[in-house]
């Protein structure tokens, strides 16, 4: 931390030193947490998806957001909408497994709505309709159980039914038929 109190990386630039849990909230300083994503990392499509795909099996999506959104700055234009929807959904789980019905379902499309101009092909082995599929009826289950529960009624700080990260870790490369 600097003099005024604030987290700073080494160029200045402010950054959040808290320690985080597994779905990426902030945790007292001195809490044991979650190992942080390492930001900037340029990898090779077939390491994000790698990589992206151990932390979503690990119930650790708003860490695979943070490789996709790698990829996203750091790849081909022509790709960026691609690892971008790739990211909105991992946040949309992330959003839905802390319980916030209404940001997941909305992260949720978003993510597949950037993925649609994909839907035919398999880039990098990714089944993109599938992910698609999965995330409108994830949306769907996620806001028809906040309904059931009183329709964003906060309870211990937390919207709706956190949805099981891991339980509802989407596959991205499922296999070919």
């Amino acid at each position: 931390m600097e003099e005024t109190g604030r987290d700073r990386d080494i160029e200045g630039r402010a950054r959040n030193a808290r320690p985080r849990d597994g779905l990426g909230r902030p945790l007292p300083y001195g809490a044991p947490g979650v190992e942080r994503q390492p930001e900037g990392v340029v990898r090779t499509p077939e390491e994000t998806v790698r990589e992206a795909q151990r932390l979503l099996d690990a119930g650790m999506p708003f860490h695979a957001h943070e490789v996709f959104e790698d990829a996203w700055k750091s790849g081909p234009v022509a790709e960026r909408e691609l690892w971008r929807g790739l990211a909105q959904l991992a946040v949309g789980l992330t959003h839905a497994a802390r319980g916030n019905a209404t940001g997941g379902a909305r992260l949720l499309r978003r993510g597949a709505a950037a993925l649609a101009k994909f839907a035919g092909a398999r880039p990098y082995g990714i089944g993109v309709e599938g992910l698609i599929g999965w995330a409108g009826e994830l949306a769907g289950r996620v806001e028809a159980a906040d309904s059931a529960a009183g329709g964003g009624a906060v309870r211990g700080g937390v919207r709706g039914r956190p949805v099981d990260a891991i339980a509802e870790a989407p596959c991205l490369r499922p296999p070919a038929r």
